[in-house]
């Protein structure tokens, strides 16, 4: 096990560190007294290592554009937290009630919180119940905001960062962001108020065809 975790790079250390703070929260400060968590640590250690555990900001956001509808997305920060700004279409699933809310064991399932330690909390619940189809949003809403709704560009970009950067200036504006520009110094415009969650309409309804008026009798 020691010299798999050596050949990791820094990013997959830090998943599995975030993945194994989560197990002993969840131990520790257990919401669901009476349940047991199981996990093998080498299966932990390969699934992070085939990133089979996470989904990229990126990811999500083309999924929700196209209208991808073959998974369930949920929100594990609190009421409140949730009613400021969500991802759109996510479910607020507080990691209390976890356990007895209605999900299918066979159904795709997308956790995220502020960062990552409760969505790891999450994760391991659902794998130990037997949940498959379990992921995380890599780096939670932070993620989500720096990546999506304020995608941020140098001033001294090179040509294939700036093609980039124009894709996600298109997704930003998607979800009601605002694409920010970094000067050389490293100074960031300042960023404003997280978007209203007024999507926008994906495909235009379409019109019912007219029916025609009858002719004579």
């Amino acid at each position: 096990m020691k010299q798999f975790f050596s050949h990791l790079n820094m990013n997959r250390r830090l998943a599995i560190l975030a993945l194994v703070l989560g197990l002993i929260a969840l131990v520790a400060g257990n919401p669901y007294r009476g349940d047991s968590v199981t996990l093998d640590t080498r299966e932990l250690a390969w699934i992070v290592e085939k990133q089979v555990d996470h989904v990229s900001a990126t990811e999500l956001a083309d999924w929700i554009i196209g209208g991808r509808a073959d998974f369930r997305l949920l929100d594990l920060r609190t009421e409140k937290e949730y009613s400021e700004y969500h991802i759109p279409g996510a479910e607020l699933v507080p990691l209390s009630g976890l356990a007895d809310y209605p999900l299918l064991r066979n159904e795709k399932i997308i956790l995220y919180s502020e960062g990552g330690i409760h969505s790891a909390q999450a994760w391991m619940l659902l794998k130990a119940k037997g949940y498959k189809g379990v992921t995380m949003l890599m780096g939670g809403l932070e993620e989500w905001t720096d990546r999506i709704l304020f995608p941020s560009i140098a001033g001294n970009a090179t040509p294939e960062q700036k093609l980039e950067f124009e894709k996600m200036k298109h997704v930003s504006a998607f979800f009601g962001g605002t694409p920010q520009t970094v000067s050389d110094s490293g100074v960031t415009a300042e960023r404003k108020a997280l978007p209203k969650l007024e999507m926008p309409s994906q495909t235009p309804a379409k019109e019912q065809p007219k029916k025609k008026k009858k002719e004579g009798c």
